[in-house]
């Protein structure tokens, strides 16, 4: 492995990791603030419970996210310094804005879980709203920057210089909102679904009823109504792709002739052709693929007969990893069409079908979803990333250019690859030493009450 791919590689690895730290993190305050909630409105204590519960696991990934983050941070000035140079004069503002909103997001966490008994119980209830509220700033301000490199704005560039630098303009570039959109929701998605799963497997166990089936209620609900607007994201998104990235789009969906009445391609591999004797060149299709008849150029453009730009208009030497591109593509699509389908049954069984929550095949169905939603993340952003190569900034820099001369970043590839590997295996027992200790948590604090 050359220092080159090493590179890339540390910093998939590590976006690939921190990306379910984050996610989890921002979301899960919110649920933790509806049981909080429940519990002032009505005074069960099963919501005290839940709340307590979940602040646990609030605060275990505050911090693996936290460290995470630090080290994505020096990575890249550790591996991009190309990138840095001329980037961060353009893009520091919304990093900058990004570490308020997580000062702001440690205090209040600090507030809430020593604030028990202490504070006011609603300025305490405030606090946890705040963690929530936070941490959503700062995945959105973050992704500013990403969609800042898929839709450069805010500068001149001319001679290899860049000039007339306006950070508002380039925090605020046309990328932002449907990338920060569609990122918000499948982090409700993902991990509605994954602790309604864990929830779901301890009814399906029969421990502890009550206590997890209020649980299960208030994620699965966060995670089927994000799952039921998440199809409208992702046409904002593909549209926005269509028009700033069209070489992304035409990757993934694997589509090589510019055409008009362009089919939507479900399932296929990218293989080129060779070329019939006399020819010298090579022509690019899906194999095994389901083509679906002018419905890219209708989800595109909002015509069939519209024209829908392929790789045949794109020079070779600026083409993404095409059958990377597309097979992401199409397992974070499968993924979100069974987790929209999966959406419709919880609601129905959360609010009309309640005998559901206690069949087997229901709460099996939510078991096996645990990981969906974060497959379809780590798919998403596997599209996001590879699908802008082989710019860092899209038509301004390659990725080639940014990275740094230093040798031996195979090693430290390595060693970022064991600590993201260690961090991982500390929550994963941390959760499941939080899980078994719920029923004594349960008893212990419905006796105090």
């Amino acid at each position: 492995m050359d220092d080159f791919l090493a590179a890339r590689a540390q910093m998939g690895v590590s976006l690939g990791f921190h990306i379910i730290f984050a996610c989890i993190g921002m979301v899960m305050p919110f649920f933790m603030a509806v049981a909080h909630y429940k519990w002032l409105r009505t005074g069960d204590v099963c919501y005290k419970n839940i709340t307590r519960a979940w602040s646990r696991g609030v605060a275990i990934f505050f911090v693996t996210g936290a460290v995470s983050g630090t080290m994505l941070s020096f990575e890249l000035g550790l591996l991009w310094p190309g990138f840095m140079k001329y980037a961060g004069p353009i893009i520091g503002m919304p990093f900058s804005l990004e570490g308020t909103a997580f000062f702001i997001e440690a205090i209040a966490l600090g507030f809430y879980l020593y604030g028990w008994e202490k504070l006011n119980r609603w300025f305490h209830w405030y606090t946890g709203l705040l963690i929530g509220l936070s941490g959503l700033a700062s995945g959105i301000l973050v992704v500013s920057a990403n969609a800042w490199m898929n839709s450069p704005a805010g500068f001149t560039y001319e001679n290899g210089h860049f000039t007339d630098i306006n950070p508002w303009k380039a925090m605020y570039n046309a990328a932002w909102i449907p990338e920060a959109l569609h990122m918000i929701l499948a982090a409700f998605i993902a991990t509605g679904f994954a602790v309604a799963g864990v929830h779901a497997w301890m009814l399906y166990r029969g421990k502890n009823v009550e206590f997890h089936l209020r649980a299960f209620r208030i994620a699965v609900s966060f995670a089927a109504i994000a799952a039921l607007l998440q199809p409208f994201s992702g046409d904002f998104a593909a549209r926005s792709v269509a028009k700033l990235q069209p070489a992304k789009l035409a990757a993934m969906e694997g589509l090589y002739h510019t055409q008009s009445h362009a089919p939507l391609s479900v399932g296929g591999i990218w293989s080129a052709v060779h070329p019939a004797s006399g020819s010298d060149s090579i022509v690019y299709r899906l194999k095994y693929a389901i083509e679906i008849p002018d419905l890219l150029s209708v989800l595109v453009h909002g015509k069939a007969n519209a024209e829908v730009i392929g790789l045949d208009r794109i020079p070779k030497n600026e083409w993404p990893l095409v059958g990377i591109v597309h097979i992401a593509y199409q397992i974070m699509v499968a993924l979100g069409i069974l987790l929209f389908l999966l959406a419709v049954i919880s609601l129905c069984g959360v609010w009309k079908y309640r005998k559901w929550l206690h069949q087997p095949w229901f709460l099996k169905w939510h078991i096996m979803a645990i990981p969906g939603g974060f497959l379809a993340i780590e798919a998403g952003w596997t599209v996001t990333e590879v699908g802008r190569q082989p710019w860092i900034i899209d038509h301004i820099m390659r990725t080639a250019d940014a990275v740094t001369p230093m040798p031996g970043i195979v090693y430290t590839f390595y060693v970022f690859t064991g600590i993201y590997l260690m961090l991982s295996a500390m929550v994963i027992f941390l959760l499941y030493r939080q899980i078994k200790m719920v029923p004594v948590l349960y008893d212990v604090v419905s006796d105090k009450n």
